[in-house]
C-alpha cells in the first residue's frame, strides 16, 4: 500500500542516476536510471495535498502489523491469539489459560503422559515490557489445576454453597470482588498508551521518520491492547436483581455435578458453558479464575455480566 494514500504529497522518492552503458566501453554513453531513495531522502507536504483514501493513523496501523507479523511480533492477531489446531491429544483448558506476564494465552504442549500448558517468550517484540521479567518457558501442568479447580467449580454452585455463590455474584462477598486499584490501574494505562499512539501518529503526520517510530509504536500498542484485554476481562456491574442471578446459579448446578467425573472433553464443553477464565501466575504459582457465564446459559437471564471469582493456590 502506497502512502500516497493518506492524502499528503511525497517528494524525492526515486534518485537519478547517470550510469554508463557499457564499463569496459566509455566511449558508448550513459544511460538514465532511476532507483528508490533511502527514508532520509523522501520528503513529504506538510498539508494534505488531495483528497485521503485511507487515514495517515489507518495506514501506519496496517504497516506496523505487516512488519510485525513478519518479526513474529506480539501487534500479529493471531499469533497473539494462538489458535486451535489439530492434535491427538485433548486439553481439558484449551484456549482459556493465560499467562499473567504477557496476557497472552497459553498453549497445550504434552510431555510422555503427561500435558502442560506453557508460555515462551521468544515470539514476544524485543524491548517490550512483558520481555522485560518474562522467563524463556513457563510451563503449567494441567494436572496440578485439574483437581483443585474442578472442587471449587463443585463447592461454588452445590445446593449447600448456592446462597454465598449468589451473594458472591451480587457482589456482598468482599472477598471476590474486583479490585478497584487494579482496574484503575489498568484503566490509567489504557489511556496513557491511547495518548501515546495518538502522538506518534501525530507526529508522523507531521513528516517525521516512521522508521524511527516504529519500536515506540509497538511498545504502546501492546501496551494499548493487553491494558484493554485486563479490562475486557474484569467483571463489570450489571443491573441483574437477586432473581435473575439465582436462576442463573441454579442453571449452571448441573456443571458443577458434572465437573469431578466429567472427561477432558466433556470438561471443554462445560467450561465453556460456565464460562471460565483463567490467569497462571508463575512466579507465586497462583491461579485467577474468574467465571463469567455467558448470556444465552438462561433464558431468565440476558445479558448478565455478573461473574464469580477467585484465586487458588497450586502445589509446590
Amino acid at each position: 500500500m502506497s502512502a500516497w494514500y493518506t492524502g499528503y504529497a511525497f517528494f524525492g522518492r526515486w534518485a537519478r542516476q547517470e550510469m554508463l552503458l557499457d564499463p569496459d566501453d566509455v566511449a558508448a554513453g550513459h544511460v538514465t536510471r532511476f532507483r528508490r531513495a533511502s527514508a532520509d531522502r523522501v520528503v513529504r507536504s506538510r498539508k494534505p495535498a488531495h483528497p485521503e483514501i485511507i487515514s495517515a493513523e489507518d495506514f501506519t496501523a496496517v504497516q506496523l502489523s505487516r512488519r510485525s507479523r513478519a518479526a513474529g511480533g506480539l501487534d500479529a492477531r493471531r499469533k497473539l491469539e494462538r489458535g486451535p489446531k489439530a492434535t491427538k491429544w485433548t486439553y481439558a483448558f484449551r484456549g482459556r489459560v493465560r499467562c499473567d506476564h504477557c496476557m497472552r494465552k497459553m498453549e497445550g504442549t504434552p510431555r510422555d503422559t503427561r500435558i502442560y500448558y506453557r508460555c515462551a517468550a521468544r515470539p514476544l517484540v524485543p524491548g517490550s515490557p512483558a520481555l522485560a521479567d518474562h522467563p524463556k518457558n513457563i510451563y503449567l501442568p494441567e494436572a496440578a489445576l485439574m483437581d483443585p479447580l474442578n472442587s471449587y467449580i463443585h463447592h461454588a454452585f452445590s445446593e449447600e454453597q448456592r446462597d454465598a455463590t449468589v451473594e458472591a455474584m451480587l457482589g456482598v462477598a468482599g472477598d471476590v470482588n474486583v479490585n478497584p486499584r487494579r482496574m484503575a490501574d489498568a484503566q490509567r494505562r489504557l489511556t496513557q498508551a491511547k495518548t501515546r499512539l495518538a502522538r506518534l501518529t501525530q507526529a508522523i503526520e507531521a513528516g517525521a521518520d516512521l522508521e524511527a517510530l516504529i519500536e515506540p509504536l509497538n511498545r504502546a500498542r501492546e501496551e494499548r491492547d493487553a491494558a484493554a484485554e485486563e479490562l475486557a476481562r474484569t467483571p463489570a456491574g450489571s443491573e441483574l436483581g437477586r432473581a435473575d442471578v439465582e436462576a442463573l446459579v441454579d442453571s449452571l448446578g448441573d456443571a458443577g455435578r458434572q465437573v469431578l467425573s466429567a472427561s477432558p472433553a466433556r470438561l471443554q464443553e462445560l467450561y465453556e458453558e460456565i464460562g471460565l477464565e483463567l490467569v497462571y501466575n508463575a512466579k507465586e504459582r497462583m491461579v485467577d479464575v474468574t467465571i463469567r457465564p455467558p448470556r444465552r446459559v438462561s433464558t431468565r437471564v440476558r445479558g448478565a455480566s455478573r461473574a464469580l471469582t477467585t484465586r487458588l493456590q497450586l502445589a509446590s
